[in-house]
């Protein structure tokens, strides 16, 4: 969230604006200008603008609220140039729960849409595409149609648009949640080519850069639920590190620098009698120099009391407690002592090291029991 800056809240949910979100409204005042647009032209398309990214983030509360129905809680809501995002603090594990968490995005687009339209056909105003375009048309009808557009262009069966979470959702109704995911992921890539062959035809950069991000997008998400898949048959025992370099309660910042120079860990856990009091980041040190120097007790900058996580928890639920936690670092506990230390960068060497020797065979043998 550092690049962001908060806007309010809905329902207890931080809403959030990216950074490049506001070049995007001086990109656009700057070239209205240079097209030497009235002022009142000018006023209706940024008035336009902001009309739709407030049916942007309508279309992601649906998706928040949703999920809240299904005790599934929403992080926050970010707004970027291309959309919105709701974070959730997980995925559901029921594919109808999926389903109708992503579906519901676009149902609110089509309700915005549908209230329009009743209220124009009302009020006796022309409502039919054609007159969208024009500059003259009432701002609602052009809302209207752009609401049905992102009700559309959200259905295309195609990560990480929300068509492709609707088609997974059901492909894992039949299929296990790996295989419907790679599936979704590869009609998403083929849509994504198909995208990119159109915008070199007709020279559409637009079309170019959505067949990019629709194909990067699909390629994540396959290797997230690859990640998944994998996870919750792995322990932490699995991953974790168990060669590292600790601090104890006294130690100096100094002591810390020493202890950076002479290996290659980042995080140090602060440890006193073998517990852990608090981890010690890179970054936090590297801070704490420029303001305190190398004599400060490195205990009072490290970040304590620790989230930490059992060597017996799967992969797949320390991942959640880090990303609720917002830690790339956890310590790892055994009867109240520290036995390991799990990293984002262990959990992706675990993977590379799975990938390498097959799927069917084991770096470790610390898998669940009866898991292959």
């Amino acid at each position: 969230m550092n690049r962001s800056i908060r806007i309010g809240s809905v329902a207890g949910i931080g809403l959030f604006l990216h950074w490049t979100f506001l070049l995007l409204v001086a990109g656009l005042a700057a070239f209205l200008y240079y097209q030497g647009q009235s002022l009142a032209t000018t006023l209706h398309i940024m008035g336009l603008m902001a009309g739709l990214f407030g049916c942007v983030v309508l279309h992601e509360l649906g998706h928040a609220l949703m999920a809240k129905r299904f005790s599934v809680p929403t992080e926050s809501i970010t707004l970027y140039p291309i959309g919105g995002l709701a974070r959730l603090q997980r995925l559901p594990e029921e594919p109808i729960k999926e389903f109708w968490i992503a579906i519901a995005g676009p149902l609110v687009n089509v309700a915005i849409a549908t209230v329009l339209a009743v209220g124009l056909v009302l009020a006796d105003t022309p409502i039919d595409i054609s007159a969208a375009y024009s500059i003259d048309t009432h701002a609602g009808a052009t809302l209207m149609w752009l609401n049905l557009g992102l009700a559309v262009f959200n259905m295309l069966p195609a990560f990480p648009m929300d068509g492709g979470r609707v088609l997974r959702a059901l492909l894992a109704l039949r299929y296990d949640y790996a295989q419907a995911t790679r599936t979704a992921a590869r009609v998403g890539q083929a849509m994504a080519v198909l995208f990119g062959f159109v915008g070199i035809v007709s020279f559409n950069f637009v079309l170019l850069f959505i067949a990019l991000f629709v194909y990067i997008g699909a390629q994540q998400e396959s290797q997230h639920a690859e990640f998944r898949a994998v996870a919750r048959d792995t322990l932490v025992r699995a991953a974790m590190m168990t060669r590292f370099g600790t601090l104890s309660a006294n130690a100096t910042l100094g002591d810390a620098v020493d202890e950076l120079l002479a290996g290659t860990d980042h995080d140090f856990p602060i440890v006193n009698d073998g517990r852990v009091e608090g981890m010690l980041s890179r970054q936090q040190l590297v801070d704490a120099l420029r303001m305190h120097g190398r004599g400060h007790r490195a205990a009072d900058v490290a970040t304590g009391p620790c989230v930490t996580v059992a060597p017996s928890t799967t992969l797949d639920e320390a991942f959640q407690i880090m990303q609720t936690s917002d830690c790339t670092t956890v310590p790892v506990v055994e009867d109240e002592r520290l036995v390991g230390l799990l990293s984002l960068e262990n959990v992706g060497e675990l993977l590379m090291v799975r990938s390498a020797l097959g799927a069917n065979e084991s770096p470790t043998s610390t898998q669940l029991p009866g898991s292959a």
